[in-house]
């Protein structure tokens, strides 16, 4: 299992954010659902060792959080809902400072890859602050493939984007679920529809939902996964 959660839980103060949950992730893409405030978040804060857990365990490609949190950063890319990036350094120079970060072997081959396999190739010596919000949503995604790791944590990658710069993203995401495990929220179910062969449903802290699409659907009366999301959320 690239991902093991078992019977994970944060508590701040009286609020359970995340309340015991359980779930595996194996290579491909697993949509991770959940309304405001249900707890997705916090989840992927703690796989990717930002915040410590209250309980429970996880692990990322067989290490422990609590105890190898180094090593599981080594073999994860995270790119957060805010996306934070350098604006003033070129996108390049960007990748170079990520690159050396992580200690690439042979930094310039990778970067020329990662910039041709995220599209950037054309937009590679221009600043950050001067790519409009898609291009800047590649930059935070080529940084967070750039070590090449097996796991990737992706929060909102594609709000706000046009449908062109949608369907750029969505592919690259798929591509790249053929080989790596990918952890994917969203609020667009027509991504998770696009992309997912797994969804998990988080409420309240707790996992609503945890099975394939089609099973999701079968189970359901064959309804949307909107109508899905909306009848298992509002409890």
């Amino acid at each position: 299992m690239s991902i093991s959660v078992q019977a994970l839980s944060k508590t701040y103060g009286q609020q359970k954010a995340v309340d015991g949950i359980t779930f595996n992730a194996e290579p491909g893409v697993l949509g991770f659902l959940g309304p405001n405030g249900a707890g997705k978040s916090t989840t992927m804060k703690m796989l990717t060792c930002f915040i410590p857990q209250t309980s429970g365990t996880a692990t990322v490609c067989g290490f422990d959080i609590s105890k190898e949190p180094l090593e599981v950063k080594r073999n994860i890319g995270y790119l957060p809902e805010s996306n934070p990036l350098y604006t003033e350094m070129y996108v390049k120079e960007s990748m170079a400072f990520v690159a050396g970060i992580h200690k690439l072997h042979q930094p310039q081959k990778r970067i020329a890859e990662v910039l041709e396999q995220t599209g950037l190739g054309p937009e590679q010596h221009k600043k950050i602050n001067q790519l409009s919000k898609g291009y800047r949503q590649r930059v935070g995604l080529a940084q967070a493939i750039l070590h090449d790791p097996q796991v990737l944590i992706l929060d909102e990658p594609t709000s706000g984007l046009d449908p062109n710069q949608l369907i750029g993203i969505r592919q690259l995401i798929l591509d790249l679920g053929k080989t790596k495990t990918i952890v994917l929220s969203t609020h667009i179910m027509q991504e998770v529809e696009a992309v997912c062969n797994r969804v998990i449903i988080i409420n309240k802290g707790k996992i609503a939902a945890d099975d394939t699409l089609q099973n999701l659907r079968k189970k359901n009366g064959d309804k949307t996964l909107e109508h899905i999301f909306i009848s298992l959320t509002n409890k």
